[in-house]
């Protein structure tokens, strides 16, 4: 097990060095448009400001290329303003003498925001001289950005490596959930999964294979399998390249007694024509962006006999409302499932909170990648290097 910010002592005084995952939707503005994820990270804030430290704030915001403006961390720093007892300041640079300054009078239980680390091309490169700078300032590193912990970034990955480290509230509570269901997940366990590709989910459909007992898939990725299993497909998007991959983890399924459900019928269009059809067998021509209401039978009849669920990715084109209503079913299915729910992924996030089903769902986590790479994994790069609890 990895050491927590109650495994530190001696906090008071000390300089932590904070990263979160600040990285909400602003608009031009500056204007905070879902502080979720400022929120997730107050309890950590809270508890080290509350151990009398010095809490020094490092984040991301977007992929900027060099300074940019608009992915100035400036408002967040007015919302944690707002948000915690103590004195909250900004500085508008990572490195360099004003933060040194800044940090030499940051009192005790205060707590200072540095600039976006992006602004600099060394944070994502791991440019270690760029990170023992960053070292420098503080006594401790504190990582609890969960949502970047899969990439060996300077102001996660490398800073563990050169100071005394633990992981934050979000992180552990991150780390146990996924863990859970990697190793002990409530039976029958149904996995979810759509999206468009599957390239990018081989392993995580290879590793549900073996984990869950039914694995539901949906969105444009179920065509690929469809057309593996020789059925026409129109003009669906299908990753060709893929088909073997496909019939590979189907075998493997029927090898090892497990279910996979795909779509038994569909809502399409023909050619350029906007109307709307539902479908059980497409013509040449046809495009499928959505499940029919078979489908949602079928898939909604597995969900409602479940006890662990998880789910990652929309059953269609969910941002166009003629293709909405697949996806909605299988949320409302999980969100009024009396089983252990978990969701994770960014555009599976978007469409709980699009729906106000978020309240209704166990466990959300805030990783989108990171969260199916610790799937995959069981570990992140950001989380290997940090110690481990004495025991």
């Amino acid at each position: 097990m990895k050491r927590t910010i109650k495994d530190l002592v001696n906090l008071k005084g000390k300089v932590v060095l904070l990263r979160v995952d600040f990285n909400v939707p602003m608009d031009d503005g500056g204007k905070i448009l879902d502080a979720t994820r400022i929120k997730n990270e107050l309890p950590t804030i809270k508890y080290l400001i509350g151990q009398k430290a010095k809490v020094v704030i490092l984040s991301h915001l977007g992929r900027p290329d060099g300074y940019d403006v608009r992915k100035s961390l400036w408002p967040i720093s007015l919302y944690l303003s707002k948000s915690l007892p103590c004195n909250v300041s900004f500085c508008n640079t990572v490195i360099g003498d004003e933060v040194k300054e800044r940090i030499k009078i940051l009192r005790e239980g205060d707590v200072l925001l540095l600039e976006n680390v992006r602004f600099y091309k060394q944070e994502e490169a791991c440019d270690m001289k760029f990170a023992r700078e960053l070292a420098s300032y503080g006594d401790i590193f504190v990582d609890d950005a969960f949502g970047v912990a899969h990439r060996k970034h300077a102001s996660n990955y490398a800073l563990a490596r050169l100071l005394p480290n633990a992981i934050g509230f979000l992180m552990e509570k991150e780390i146990t959930n996924l863990t859970e269901i990697l190793e002990n997940p409530k039976r029958p366990f149904v996995a979810v999964l759509g999206g468009s590709k599957i390239d990018s989910k081989i392993k995580i459909l290879e590793k549900f294979i073996e984990k869950a007992d039914t694995l539901i898939i949906g969105g444009a990725m179920a065509y690929t399998f469809l057309k593996a299993k020789g059925i026409e497909v129109g003009a669906s998007l299908v990753q060709d390249d893929c088909l073997d991959i496909a019939n590979n983890i189907m075998a493997k399924a029927s090898e090892l007694g497990k279910k996979i459900l795909l779509p038994v019928d569909h809502i399409c269009t023909r050619g350029r024509n906007p109307k709307v059809y539902i479908v059980t067998r497409m013509s040449v021509n046809m495009v499928g962006y959505d499940i029919g209401p078979r489908t949602i039978k079928l898939y909604t009849d597995e969900i409602a006999n479940a006890k662990e669920i998880f789910w990652n990715g929309p059953m269609g084109m969910f941002e166009n409302s003629l293709f909405r209503n697949g996806t909605r079913a299988i949320a409302e299915a999980i969100a009024s499932s009396k089983a252990h729910t978990s969701v994770g992924g960014g555009d599976t996030v978007a469409t709980v909170n699009l729906f106000n089903l978020a309240k209704k769902i166990n466990y959300i986590s805030t990783g989108g990648g990171a969260t199916l790479k610790f799937l995959e994994d069981g570990t992140l790069p950001a989380v290997e290097v940090i110690q481990e609890k004495i025991r």
